[in-house]
């Protein structure tokens, strides 16, 4: 019940996310699911959570106390190094709760996709398994999803392209891939958070909040709708054959 994303460009990174945590016949929940850790100047994190609610506030609770105490992603001089820092963490947590939830049949289930920067490096994007292995994006794959993945990813297979594509482009390729999963799937829904990082921001500057009645979510998702339709009126008819050919 959730859908994750962020993309890397030459630039930068885009992040965002739904919040819809349950979606049951009687019992509708939505949690924040984007979190930030930020030191101005010197290092910035974006942190997604797909899977377990619990799980994904005990890691950040132990990331947070970590951070105040001046360790753990306080120190990491790398997004790798953060990646490792996120994976031992989602590893401690498991060695608290895999025994007891699967005793009960409840599966540790646990993604996090880690995006932002250390000063003195380059911006960067992982995905943390629940075994805590961190996976790098890629030029050639320039985008990471968790959760309910399949809906959204044609469009960014299309058109992400990490040398050509803006940061602005790309803000609004997530967003339209929000929308067509959303569109398909009632389990992921607003509140959507978007955010842009530039490179050397070091800070937090551009973020937004979708509600579901937001205008300017439903002007792009009118305005794309209006545009497809478009596009296929303006195909080249197929060619059918005048009979149905033999097997």
């Amino acid at each position: 019940m959730t859908y994750c994303l962020g993309i890397k460009t030459r630039t930068g990174l885009v992040l965002a996310s739904d919040s819809r945590t349950n979606a049951g016949l009687d019992q509708v929940n939505t949690c924040r699911k984007m979190h930030t850790l930020v030191q101005p100047g010197e290092r910035v994190f974006v942190l997604l959570t797909s899977g377990g609610l619990a799980l994904g506030q005990s890691v950040l609770t132990i990331l947070g106390e970590q951070c105040d105490a001046g360790k753990g992603l306080a120190q990491a001089a790398t997004l790798y190094e953060a990646a490792r820092c996120v994976g031992d963490a989602v590893r401690h947590v498991e060695g608290l709760d895999r025994a007891a939830l699967e005793r009960d049949k409840i599966p540790f289930n646990l993604h996090i996709i880690l995006g932002g920067q250390v000063r003195g490096s380059a911006p960067d994007l992982y995905l943390i398994y629940p075994q805590g292995n961190p996976l790098h994006v890629t030029e050639e794959s320039p985008f990471l999803q968790v959760g309910e993945i399949k809906y959204g990813r044609p469009i960014l297979d299309r058109g992400i392209r990490y040398e050509e594509t803006t940061l602005e482009e790309a803000a609004k390729y997530a967003l339209l891939s929000l929308d067509s999963t959303m569109r398909s799937n009632m389990t992921v829904a607003p509140p959507i958070d978007l955010l842009l990082y530039r490179d050397g921001d070091l800070a937090i500057r551009q973020h937004c909040r979708f509600l579901a009645d937001d205008p300017q979510l439903a002007g792009i998702r009118n305005h794309w709708e209006q545009e497809l339709r478009r596009a296929i009126q303006a195909l080249p008819p197929v060619r059918f054959s005048a009979t149905p050919s033999s097997p």
